[in-house]
């Protein structure tokens, strides 16, 4: 297993005075994924959880439509490839993947992508299978920043859980944003977990790729420590996701989708 953080030496300036001290830097690394022998995309990540993150990528943007569609999947770490063996290939994938345009992301090592079959990938939520207090959020906001072992010593990654309200998490964290929600995604569809009626807690910015990507794993409540985008709240009110933003200390904003809070009387 690479390491997921390196220590070195920096010079820090406090109150005017310099000193060398050790910091943790995160690190990345390039995987190339490989679909029946042929390279279909490179992507920059943490080096943990990275099968469920490939599964979780080919899941939300189409590639597949059921893990059990994977026939087999081998990670080459030394060498960053992964290799996929599927059974039944979406025939337009590559189309898609030369129709996109470029949206916000954080950094250049992996640019956001809003592709043209996310209008068939992405689920609408219809039905209300969770409600949460606005104290649900505060709980599940505090456990997730708990949690971030690795942002508290190195500041570099992201960090999302998907729980429910009796206090089963799963989270992963990742220098890419959309990382950490593959790797959530993959694991529940190796291991057939329930989506649905579960919470997703983010620490960064709601972005109109981020919704997307909630909209494909399934959930219908998002919540973040940060702010959303314009785009992202029209995307959420379409697909009926609610949004919940600035949870800090003991305030909150919700900014759609509200049926789903459950409010003191």
């Amino acid at each position: 297993m690479k390491p997921i953080e390196i220590k070195r030496n920096v010079l820090h300036f406090e109150n005017g005075n310099g000193e060398w001290i050790e910091d943790r830097i995160v690190t990345e690394y390039a995987v190339t994924v490989k679909i029946n022998g042929e390279e279909f995309v490179t992507m920059v990540c943490s080096p943990e959880y990275i099968e469920d993150m490939v599964i979780g990528y080919l899941a939300s943007e189409g590639i597949i439509k059921r893990y059990e569609e994977i026939e087999n999947i081998w990670v080459q770490e030394n060498e960053g490839y992964v290799h996929v063996t599927i059974s039944k290939i979406n025939p337009f994938y590559q189309n898609f993947q030369n129709k996109r345009y470029i949206t916000s992301c954080c950094g250049m090592s992996r640019q956001g992508f809003v592709f043209v079959n996310d209008a068939l990938t992405a689920k609408k939520m219809d039905a209300i299978t969770i409600k949460v207090t606005p104290d649900d959020c505060f709980t599940l906001m505090n456990n997730l920043q708990g949690s971030a072992d690795v942002f508290k010593k190195t500041g570099g990654v992201h960090n999302a859980a998907l729980c429910d309200l009796e206090g089963n998490t799963i989270t992963r964290m990742d220098i890419g944003r959309h990382n950490a929600l593959d790797k959530i995604y993959g694991y529940c569809l190796k291991n057939n977990i329930e989506i649905r009626n579960k919470v997703l807690v983010f620490s960064g910015r709601i972005s109109s790729e981020i919704l997307l990507k909630v909209a494909k794993i399934g959930c219908e409540i998002v919540v973040s420590k940060s702010a959303p985008t314009e785009l992202a709240l029209q995307a959420a009110e379409e697909l009926g996701i609610t949004t919940i933003g600035f949870v800090r200390h003991s305030s909150l904003n919700v900014y759609t989708c509200p049926e789903r809070i459950i409010q003191a009387n």
